[in-house]
């Protein structure tokens, strides 16, 4: 019998990597060793994508100095795959676990880092970006990103508008003179896992900047900003685009200046791993994540991955530290079982513990796996 795993990280605890090790362990207590295991880490966009996109494969570590969100220098990491793919987290330079929780004000913090990132991805040699923008501190449209790229947001004297979301507002001309020349010849496919328009109610400034550190009267003006950004570049309806308000508008400028295609992380990440093929040629699924809950079959990776699955009548198990709304999960047709991890009465600062975390995961699986067979027999 094969089993390929197909794990989330637990945020907090475990890794993809390590959940999946803790969970192959598991089914070897299980069923002996004789079983044919494959392990292949996934995310949705968000934190673990690189290691997602790079498993496997023989890549180049790039580490580059940039500008943070708050605009000191942060170092960021990122791959390159075939010598011209690079693949890089947005949150490496632009995330808002960069931004102590007192500092946090998306008026000021800029995605001036992203754009130094593919600048120098640029500059070794790079044409195609495939980037996960999960967990941004940002709310500026994208314009710190454009201006490392070269791209001139003007204010009424002709100078560059200053980081963040503030500067918005003032822009009434974008020059174009002064861009890198390969940025209008490479390829940007954009991971994303919200669907959110730039503006309005469900925009990014009301949805997702007080998770930044906005108040109420913040993300009125932020919106503000927005709507005279939009007016100056003179779209009609790109703006409205699903995804175009994802990482705080980053998504829209992709779209709007460098021709960029926005997906799902999940989808970007069955692709570029060839997940389908691996599904088709094995029998049971372990899918999962740190918390399964209504909003998994919005889009996550663990109901992705198991829709898939269906499609070639595969069996799947859902395994999560966490299960709520069990019953909108089953219903939804796409996992056969679904098993919260047994923390053994723990605590949830002690069972958060790497070590103890896998040790749990581990054993839940071996339990649950025994039952199944014991079921199925």
């Amino acid at each position: 019998m094969s089993i390929l795993v197909a794990l989330d990280s637990f945020k907090g605890s475990m890794s993809s990597l390590e959940a999946a090790q803790a969970v192959k362990n598991g089914i070897i207590k299980a069923y002996g060793s004789k079983e044919e295991v494959t392990i292949i880490p996934v995310a949705d966009g968000g934190e673990g994508t690189l290691e997602a996109l790079t498993y496997g494969k023989r890549v180049a570590q790039h580490k580059v100095e940039v500008t943070g969100p708050l605009g000191d220098a942060v170092e960021a990491t990122y791959m390159v795959v075939d010598g011209h793919i690079a693949i890089m987290e947005m949150a490496q330079a632009a995330g808002l676990t960069l931004v102590p929780l007192e500092k946090r004000n998306p008026l000021y913090t800029t995605t001036y880092g992203v754009g130094e990132m593919i600048a120098h991805g640029l500059s070794v040699g790079c044409d195609k970006f495939l980037l996960g923008i999960g967990g941004s501190a940002t709310n500026d449209c994208g314009v710190g990103m454009l201006q490392a790229l070269g791209f001139q947001m003007l204010d009424n004297g002709l100078k560059n508008v200053k980081f963040g979301a503030k500067g918005l507002k003032e822009i009434v001309e974008i020059n174009k003179d002064k861009v890198i020349s390969k940025v209008f010849d490479s390829e940007f496919i954009i991971a994303c896992d919200v669907d959110n328009p730039l503006l309005g109610d469900r925009g990014c400034s009301n949805i997702f900047a007080p998770q930044k550190g906005a108040t109420p009267e913040m993300v009125a003006a932020m919106e503000e900003g927005i709507k005279h950004f939009v007016k100056v570049v003179g779209d009609d309806d790109l703006h409205c685009t699903p995804g175009a308000g994802a990482a705080g508008g980053l998504g829209y400028a992709f779209l709007q200046f460098l021709d960029g295609k926005l997906m799902s992380g999940a989808d970007m990440v069955i692709k570029e791993t060839c997940l389908e093929k691996y599904i088709k040629t094995t029998d049971i699924i372990i899918v999962g994540e740190g918390k399964m809950d209504a909003q998994t079959t919005m889009g996550k990776i663990p109901f992705a991955i198991a829709k898939l699955a269906k499609k070639y009548n595969k069996k799947v198990v859902a395994v999560a530290g966490l299960v709520e709304d069990k019953d909108i999960l089953m219903n939804a047709g796409a996992f056969d079982y679904i098993i919260s991890v047994d923390n053994r009465g723990m605590t949830l600062e002690d069972a958060m513990k790497k070590e103890n975390a896998m040790h749990n995961l581990e054993k839940t699986i071996d339990i649950a796996l025994r039952g199944l067979r014991t079921t199925n027999e």
